[in-house]
């Protein structure tokens, strides 16, 4: 803030009473003035330290219709630019890749494509303070592969980094609804979890970092078995070398910005945790021959595959994380989505 500066005029002949009376007055009017501001509505509470709901419902549906419109056209024409201003984070990043690598294949159009409906949405509003702003919509699509309606929740979340900014959708995972849990309440409303809290076995800004750990490693530690943990890194390992083909896997932290992890505590006290990750995957082939590409990936392709290829995977990721004290099985990772965003020929 600039400071306003007072100079006094060059006469010095002003008795020191006289300097008293002015400077009372100057405090009396100083005064008056900021009972004036404060009496006519002029003091704000600023949306950076209040503590305030996203959205409402009303506003939170209208971000959730938007975001399937656009999806919609995007979908059916295989035109990344119809929503990129929809999507963000990692979603955004598997969106938009496997919209270009789609035109690719049909550039008219998708022939496969089924208008998407998100019906049956709840939604769970954070209060925070300061931006970004988001929320979580749970939602019943109309892609169920089960047997019956409500096999499979679509859990999107949603950013807004501004005011004069619109609403995307940066995260998207696929549960049963068992998996959803109860969210923690305050005030009627969620409560978000900070990325360094210690109340948590992991705290959320250290996950995608211990994830990463763990799919290099393998050690014992806080994550439990399943299909994106033990399994995965199974498939991985029974992958790896098959006969004229090496395949190695790099993962890499992403966390800043829109791929930041997003936290809801829930009302056992451990907190329900969106994060991402970035993975290579390198395939060389012996001497003689080369990796096979296939027509999706050769979208993305920069350069010419010799004898190796490298594809770039973006993973999103949610987890159940327990309190803290909780040692062994205390992360358990729901589910994944990823996708190919880049591939490199050597």
């Amino acid at each position: 803030m600039s400071r306003l500066r007072l100079r006094s005029a060059p006469v010095r002949t002003r008795s020191r009473a006289s300097a008293r009376r002015s400077a009372r007055l100057l405090g009396a009017a100083a005064t008056a003035v900021a009972l004036a501001l404060t009496a006519g509505g002029c003091v704000t509470v600023h949306g950076e330290q209040a503590l305030l709901p996203p959205a409402t419902e009303s506003e939170a549906a209208a971000a959730l219709a938007d975001f399937t419109a656009a999806y919609n056209r995007a979908d059916k024409a295989n035109d990344p630019a119809l929503d990129a201003s929809r999507v963000t984070g990692p979603l955004g990043e598997i969106n938009q890749a496997g919209l270009r690598s789609r035109a690719a294949e049909h550039p008219g159009g998708n022939p496969a494509h089924r208008p998407l409906e998100l019906t049956d949405a709840r939604f769970t509003l954070p209060r925070k303070a300061g931006w970004p702003r988001w929320f979580l919509a749970d939602t019943d699509p109309n892609t169920d592969t089960g047997q019956g309606p409500g096999d499979q929740r679509w859990l999107l979340l949603f950013l807004r980094s501004g005011p004069q900014e619109p609403w995307e959708a940066a995260h998207l995972v696929i549960l049963t609804p068992s998996q959803v849990p109860e969210f923690a309440e305050e005030q009627g409303y969620a409560v978000p979890v900070a990325a360094d809290t210690d109340t948590l076995a992991v705290a959320p800004g250290k996950l995608g970092e211990e994830y990463v750990s763990y799919l290099k490693e393998g050690r014992p530690g806080p994550f439990a078995a399943g299909p994106h943990t033990t399994l995965w890194r199974e498939q991985r390992r029974k992958g790896a070398s098959r006969p004229g083909l090496v395949t190695q896997y790099v993962d890499r932290v992403t966390d800043r910005g829109d791929f930041a992890p997003f936290a809801l505590r829930t009302r056992d006290g451990g907190a329900f945790v969106f994060f991402s990750t970035r993975s290579y995957e390198r395939q060389t082939a012996a001497p003689g021959y080369r990796p096979k590409v296939d027509p999706g990936v050769k979208a993305l392709l920069t350069g010419e595959v010799r004898n190796t290829v490298t594809k770039e995977w973006v993973t999103d990721q949610v987890a159940l994380v327990k309190p803290a004290g909780a040692d062994e099985d205390a992360v358990t990772v729901l589910a994944r989505l990823q996708g190919v965003v880049a591939a490199q020929g050597s």
